[in-house]
């Protein structure tokens, strides 16, 4: 860990290009850019989500550990051709979903996001996490992408929501029902 940013601006990026880990040069909206952008913008959200939390809570370290996992995939997202993201990564989501989801009542509806701050923070990440989802398999068609990438962004959007349902099972918050059809 030897590297140190010293200057926070270069003002390379003035003229609308960004550079990639590798060395090259892409516009600032090129589909690559915009992805990394909205796994940054997912980590911020989780770090919000984590601010609201009780030091305490069982979840936090499963947060801070997917915080780190997704400044991996970023690197892996600036870093064109590298492998580098494990797909042990995805196995562990599914382990921890797994767990949370058996102490959950089982889904007989679908549910509005809502109840607690934290636990609304968190449906709020998940659906920046499906929109992090959806630029990523943009790029599915670059040989430079690996898979490995969109299958934790899809597993992670899952382990959100059962996170959210967790929190507020926890509070003992009910789960907002949709009503279709404006019943109710």
């Amino acid at each position: 860990m030897g590297y140190r940013l010293s200057k926070i601006y270069t003002r390379t990026g003035d003229t609308g290009e960004t550079g990639l880990g590798d060395g090259s040069r892409v516009p600032k909206t090129h589909p690559r850019v915009t992805a990394m952008g909205d796994v940054d913008e997912l980590n911020s959200h989780l770090g919000v989500a984590l601010s609201q939390m009780p030091a305490d809570e069982p979840l936090r370290s499963q947060l801070e550990r997917i915080q780190n996992d997704l400044f991996d995939l970023g690197g892996a997202l600036c870093l064109p051709g590298t492998d580098n993201f494990p797909a042990s990564h995805v196995a562990r989501l599914e382990r921890w979903l797994d767990d949370l989801n058996e102490n959950l009542p089982p889904l007989k509806n679908f549910i509005l996001p809502g109840g607690q701050p934290v636990a609304a923070q968190m449906f709020l990440a998940r659906a920046v996490c499906r929109r992090a989802e959806r630029t990523v398999a943009l790029l599915g068609a670059d040989k430079d992408t690996p898979a490995v990438l969109q299958a934790y962004l899809n597993r992670l959007s899952d382990y959100l929501f059962v996170a959210a349902r967790t929190l507020n099972h926890r509070q003992g918050n009910a789960e907002i029902l949709w009503q279709p059809g404006g019943q109710g």
